[in-house]
């Protein structure tokens, strides 16, 4: 019997599952689809993401690398230089946006690297770990008995049933798992209907390229290969999941760019819309919701991956420990209170964004102030780090937990041990608690000796230490530090990682 169940094969619900696997849980996935789907998704990992994806190596495999921009780059984004009549800025396009207007992003560069790269680098990763994936396998219904979940599965040799301790649903914003279970999922209906394609034109010269806000919508044209991007306010699509035909996006890019141009081959494309919609709650008894089960947003600025990379690694080594008794029931109601604020949160900031993308002379007005108000340094900042998700700090519950970094996601620090230098993500590849000495303090590492059987306790040397000592969660975020007490570490590596050994 598998101790976990992932319901969805996507890259939320393949690294939950090595999430849990890295402590050694059993966990199987489910996924209704039998091949990996090709059609054109998240095409660059930013933000938060990538800081995720580093703290367990996953990023040394993928075939890509950050896009760095020089400093004459840096400075032309800066200044918002742009193409002529064009949103995207002439330097650098892996720049970050916030309702198409860019802004500065120097020292966090996106991931250059398709999402069926980095779900083909998840598979990978989880086969490693034992995980056992089960492609065609499609979930049909589950009871949860407060001892454990049974699951009915069809699967290509019939149906048949599954039990499992715990049930994850990262089967996406029309997550059966949600519905079985009947979790509330209110939001906001769609107001445009969008495709992403890459296809062949008859004229490359039909327009110039880059990101043009219309009278009537958005349109993104790249050269070579020609990828595309329409976006119109015209409702939300009346059958999401219809057959697009090439006489269809045609006429989108048609209205758009103004011009009779035609569109001779589609290699792949894919239509969306923005309805914004959250679940109730994240877990209910012995089921839990992550990634768009959880919360569906609109595309722009890319916050679907980023947001469900951040809810798995919240919610996989709190599940593990539940899973291994180490932990009570109850750490699993931290991951709703830390996670759906955050989700709501990035709900309002998409909703925002499509709304100062609208065509109109007052939307035209507020874009006028607002880009104004993004040269100054302090705002554009703040502003990319609430797209990025750099922002995040959660309550962690006790007052006592003082410290300049406690709740925030600890930076990479750069290290000096015994073992030579490393840097902090190098040190949580193993998805472990890790408390870090930076003082000598031969005292604290005694204190915390009941917990190494499963928190790992490094003393090192750090230039720019912000604390003498820190005690960081797997997921990166700071649990504790200097110069809170004695009595308060014991409290907190009682509260995230159970009773001592």
């Amino acid at each position: 019997m598998a101790q976990v169940a992932i319901v969805g094969g996507g890259p939320i619900g393949l690294f939950l599952a090595c999430e849990v696997a890295l402590h050694g849980v059993p966990v199987v996935v489910l996924e209704r689809l039998p091949e990996l789907e090709e059609h054109p998704k998240a095409e660059g990992i930013t933000g938060r993401a990538i800081d995720i994806l580093d703290r367990r190596g996953l990023m040394l495999g993928i075939d890509g690398a950050p896009a760095q921009p020089t400093p004459e780059e840096r400075e032309r984004i800066a200044l918002g230089e742009r193409r002529p009549d064009s949103l995207q800025p002439k330097a650098f396009p892996g720049a970050r946006h916030f309702a198409t207007m860019f802004v500065l992003r120097p020292e966090s560069p996106d991931l250059l690297v398709p999402q069926q790269v980095l779900e083909r680098e998840l598979a990978r990763r989880a086969a490693e770990l034992g995980v056992e994936v089960r492609r065609g396998h499609t979930l049909t219904g589950f009871t949860d008995d407060g001892d454990g979940v049974r699951l009915d599965v069809e699967g290509p040799d019939g149906p048949y049933p599954l039990r499992a301790d715990w049930l994850v649903g990262c089967d996406g914003g029309r997550s059966t798992v949600r519905k079985l279970a009947g979790i509330p999922f209110p939001g906001t209906d769609g107001v445009t209907t969008g495709y992403r394609a890459f296809a062949d034109i008859d004229d490359p010269g039909f327009h110039l390229p880059g990101w043009f806000r219309k009278d009537n919508g958005l349109l993104v044209y790249e050269e070579g290969p020609p990828r595309f991007i329409t976006l119109e306010f015209a409702g939300r699509p009346a059958d999401r999941d219809a057959p697009i035909t090439r006489e269809e996006f045609q006429e989108s890019l048609r209205r758009l760019s103004g011009t009779e141009v035609t569109v001779t081959e589609v290699h792949k494309i894919n239509r969306f819309t923005d309805n914004e919609r959250q679940a109730a709650a994240y877990r209910q008894g012995r089921v839990l919701l992550a990634g768009d089960a959880a919360h569906v947003q609109s595309q722009w600025s890319g916050p679907g991956l980023r947001l469900g990379l951040g809810d798995a690694i919240n919610l996989g080594w709190k599940l593990a420990a539940v899973a291994r008794g180490r932990c009570p029931e109850d750490l699993l109601d931290t991951y709703t209170a830390e996670r759906h604020p955050v989700g709501a949160q990035t709900l309002e900031v998409q909703r925002a964004s499509i709304a100062l993308m609208r065509p109109g002379p007052h939307v035209d007005a507020l874009r006028r102030l607002l880009t104004r108000l993004l040269l100054d340094e302090h705002t554009n900042r703040h502003l990319t780090a609430l797209v990025d998700d750099l922002h995040i700090t959660y309550d962690m519950g006790d007052p006592s937990l003082t410290g300049p970094l406690v709740g925030s996601f600890c930076p990479d620090l750069r290290l000096k041990s015994a073992d030579g230098p490393a840097r902090l993500a190098e040190l949580q590849r193993g998805g472990r608690p890790l408390l870090l000495d930076l003082g000598a303090d031969p005292a604290l590492r005694a204190l915390a000796e009941p917990w190494t059987d499963r928190v790992d306790v490094v003393t090192a040397q750090c230039a720019d230490a912000p604390a003498d000592a820190l005690l960081i969660r797997p997921d990166g975020f700071v649990a504790w530090s200097t110069p809170a007490g004695a009595a308060s570490l014991t409290a907190a590596l009682e509260r995230w990682f159970g009773p001592p050994a």
